[in-house]
């Protein structure tokens, strides 16, 4: 009875340590993940030409190459893409599913709130994908109030709170997981517009002969945002050597190389902007 007692406490010794090994690697930073040989996973949704799964699922778009080449700038190369939904990155990134989001997202207060940004890595403007020809001559968010329109956006995407602020009806706004969501509403003619950024915009424009995009310097929206990568806060010593890679990295022609084939331009790359001005910005 005695040894089946030992037995019985040192299997348990041994199920608690593993245990206890799991929840330190699970609740430690990541550089302790690196360290215990584990990937550094990368969280995006398929939003291109920002972030995007290749046909092999690698990960594709600018903001991924941006962070890949940053990464291996640092000595890693040990990366895993995770493909999620848009309004599943930062959730995921706080339950630890992902270790950094490469989602394209703009800096803003809410999600600072959240988790913390790298330094910025672009500025951009938004504006409508619309039915080619833009046959409702749809411009700003007023256009869309007067003829008593509706319009889809990504959940998440700031510009949901733009079209609210900006005093379109809740009732003609349709909120949807992602891009691809979106555009297929628009396509279907289940709404008249999806406000998004300029980038995304653009592209959906140039895969799709069924939409066009509405003038971005017509469009009334906020300034022009910056985009950052997502850590989690317990992560702040890996996010200041990545913002320090980051620096030397930003204009290079070993970025442009990487970004200009995902469409972006010089015209793109942050002058000035900081990530705490722009996290105190709703």
């Amino acid at each position: 009875m005695r040894l089946l007692k030992n037995t019985c406490a040192k299997t348990l010794a041994l199920v608690l340590g593993v245990v206890g090994v799991t929840s330190l690697s699970q609740a430690g930073t990541l550089e302790d993940r690196i360290e215990s040989g584990e990937t550094i996973r990368l969280g995006f949704a398929a939003a291109p030409p920002w972030a995007y799964a290749g046909d092999d699922g690698s990960a594709r778009g600018f903001v991924n190459g941006i962070a890949v080449d940053v990464l291996k700038r640092m000595g890693y190369t040990n990366i895993e893409p995770v493909l999620t939904d848009w309004s599943s990155l930062i959730p995921s990134l706080k339950a630890r599913r992902v270790d950094i989001v490469t989602g394209g997202m703009y800096i803003i207060k809410a999600r600072c709130e959240n988790m913390d940004f790298s330094d910025p890595i672009g500025a951009f403007g938004d504006t409508f994908v619309v039915p080619k020809g833009n046959p409702k001559n749809l411009e700003t968010y007023q256009d869309l109030i007067d003829q008593k329109l509706t319009m889809v956006a990504p959940s998440g995407y700031n510009t949901l709170a733009d079209a609210r602020d900006a005093g379109v009806p809740s009732s003609n706004i349709m909120e949807v997981p992602g891009t691809t969501e979106a555009l297929a509403a628009l396509r279907a003619g289940r709404t008249d517009a999806v406000p998004i950024n300029v980038l995304e915009a653009k592209h959906a424009a140039d895969m799709d002969e069924n939409f066009d995009i509405s003038d971005p310097e017509v469009f009334v929206g906020r300034e022009k945002q910056v985009v950052g990568i997502g850590f989690r806060p317990e992560d702040s010593a890996f996010r200041e050597a990545f913002n320090k890679a980051l620096k030397d990295y930003m204009g290079s022609d070993e970025m442009m190389a990487t970004v200009t084939p995902d469409e972006y331009i010089k015209a793109f790359l942050p002058t000035g902007q900081t990530t705490e001005a722009a996290c105190k910005s709703d």
